[in-house]
């Protein structure tokens, strides 16, 4: 079975005929991989050390603390306040944690049906929420109280939304059918 990586390059030849790229420095490409996890309704500062700590076990990196942009009375946030975690993969940590997403994660998830086909931006970019986090196999199982969710974005080189949600079909992700049914 080949792996995401591998089937990058065979998507190359697919695209190339539909799409008019001729060149192979237009061939299309993941750069990059962010996950976040917004952790803005943990008041105590163990959940939120915990919250850091199961993103850095999914990821195998660790994650960086975002801040509160602005203080807004009503959410009771205050400037500088923890609001979540970001981190942005590259290279073999990325392939990793896709293939990781796409054979083990999605489809642990409850009614998973395939991924939304619009998702996809006119930047290359394609968004995945993924409402608990304890869909990777890295999280344990009896620490089932403090369960929040992750966005994941997944950046690609291409330009336009058909491009992009065709590339990564080709990759392997299970994308829904524009005909599909909610």
């Amino acid at each position: 079975m080949k792996t995401l990586k591998e089937k990058q390059k065979d998507a190359f030849e697919a695209i190339k005929k539909s799409s008019g790229i001729s060149n192979a420095m237009q061939a299309p490409k993941v750069l990059k991989v962010v996950v976040s996890a917004g952790i803005g309704s943990f008041k105590d500062k163990k959940k939120i050390e915990l919250a850091g700590d199961r993103i850095a076990k999914i990821t195998g990196q660790k994650p960086v603390l975002k801040g509160a942009k602005k203080s807004i009375a009503t959410y009771k946030s205050r400037e500088g306040d923890p609001m979540g975690y970001q981190v942005t993969l590259r290279g073999e940590r990325m392939w990793h944690f896709l293939e990781k997403l796409v054979h083990i994660a999605l489809p642990r998830t409850k009614d998973f049906r395939g991924l939304p086909n619009t998702s996809a931006d006119g930047m290359g970019g394609y968004s995945i929420g993924v409402r608990e986090h304890t869909i990777f196999p890295e999280t344990a199982d009896e620490e089932l109280k403090d369960v929040f969710g992750l966005g994941i974005t997944i950046m690609t080189n291409m330009r336009k939304k058909e491009d992009t949600k065709k590339f990564l079909e080709l990759l392997g992700f299970p994308i829904k059918k524009d005909g599909a049914a909610k």
